[in-house]
C-alpha cells in the first residue's frame, strides 16, 4: 500500500511524522500520524493508540495532547489516526457530532453513511496492517486510549479484542453512548434502530458482559462541561460490580479540555509502557 509523508519533524529526538495513503475501508485518502521515540532507531518499539475526539483530526492530539515528550521518555511509539473519512463525495452534517469528524469508531450499515464511514475496520485492521508494515512497531507490544469519542473508541476495541491491546486507558471517554445523545442520535444514523447492534459500542455494556483482563485506567474530569452526555457514572458502576482491575478518577476541577488531557498524558503513557515493556 502507497504511504504518502506529508511531514517529519524532529521531536524529544524522535520523529514526529505525518503522513497519507489511499483506505480501501473508507474508500478515501486517510491521513495519520507516527510518532517514533529515538528508541526506534535500535529497532521496534512498543506503541501507543491514541483515537481522538468529536471535530478532531490526526492533529489535535498530536500538537496539544504533550505525548511526545513522555513517549520519548519511555521510548513508546504513537499513532494518531483520524477521526473519520473526509473529502468529495463523502456524506456530512451541518451538526458536529454526526458525520465528518465524528465517525465513532463504527462501521456504518445505513445509507448515505455506508459506502465510507467505516472507521471500525480503518482503525482496528487496516491501519494497524499499514503501520506495523511501514514502521519500527512491535506488533505484540500494542496500547490504546482515547479522549471522549475517542475513549469511546478505545475502551470498546479493547474489550472486544483483549488479545491484541495488552493495555487500556481513556480520557473522559463517552461512557454509556446507548442512553446519551452522544450515541443515541450517531448510532441510529450509522447502524439503525436495532438497539442490539448499539451494544457492542457501548463501553458500559461491554465492562458488565466481558470486562478487560488486564487492568483499566480511566480519567475524567470532575468539571467537565458533558458529564450528562458522557454519563462516567455507568462506567464507573459497571468497573465495581464487575471487581475491574485498574483506576476510575474523578480529578476535580478539570474540565473537557486539551488542558486535562495535558495534566495526565504523563501517567497515561507511563501507565501503558509499564505494560507494554
Amino acid at each position: 500500500m502507497s504511504l504518502e509523508t506529508i511531514s517529519e519533524n524532529r521531536s524529544f529526538g524522535g520523529v514526529q511524522g505525518v503522513y497519507r495513503h489511499r483506505s480501501a475501508a473508507t474508500g478515501t485518502d486517510m491521513t495519520f500520524a507516527v510518532y517514533l521515540p529515538p528508541q526506534a532507531e535500535d529497532g521496534p518499539v512498543p506503541l501507543l493508540w491514541y483515537l481522538s475526539g468529536l471535530t478532531c483530526t490526526h492533529e489535535n492530539a498530536m500538537t496539544k495532547a504533550g505525548a511526545q515528550q513522555w513517549a520519548a521518555e519511555a521510548g513508546l511509539a504513537l499513532v494518531f489516526p483520524d477521526t473519520s473519512p473526509r473529502g468529495e463525495g463523502v456524506a456530512d452534517d451541518a451538526a458536529y457530532d454526526l458525520g465528518q469528524g465524528a465517525g465513532f469508531y463504527v462501521n456504518a450499515a445505513q445509507a448515505p453513511w455506508s459506502p465510507h464511514f467505516r472507521m471500525w475496520d480503518y482503525v482496528v485492521e487496516e491501519l494497524p496492517g499499514l503501520v506495523l508494515d511501514a514502521f519500527p512497531l512491535d506488533p505484540a507490544a500494542q496500547g490504546i486510549t482515547g479522549h471522549s469519542m475517542g475513549g469511546h473508541g478505545a475502551l470498546t476495541i479493547a474489550m472486544t479484542h483483549p488479545d491484541r491491546y495488552r493495555s487500556v486507558s481513556a480520557f473522559a471517554p463517552i461512557a454509556n453512548p446507548t442512553e446519551s445523545d452522544w450515541g443515541r442520535k450517531q448510532f441510529t444514523a450509522y447502524l439503525g434502530e436495532d438497539r442490539a447492534a448499539w451494544s457492542a459500542h457501548d463501553a458500559s455494556l461491554l465492562m458488565a458482559m466481558r470486562g478487560y483482563p488486564g487492568e483499566v485506567l480511566i480519567d475524567q474530569g470532575a468539571s467537565d462541561q458533558f458529564l450528562d452526555l458522557l454519563r462516567p457514572e455507568a462506567l464507573a458502576h459497571a468497573m465495581v460490580a464487575r471487581r475491574q482491575a485498574g483506576m476510575f478518577r474523578m480529578q476535580p476541577g478539570y474540565d473537557h479540555s486539551y488542558w486535562f488531557v495535558q495534566s495526565f498524558m504523563r501517567d497515561h503513557v507511563l501507565w501503558h509502557a509499564e505494560r507494554l515493556a
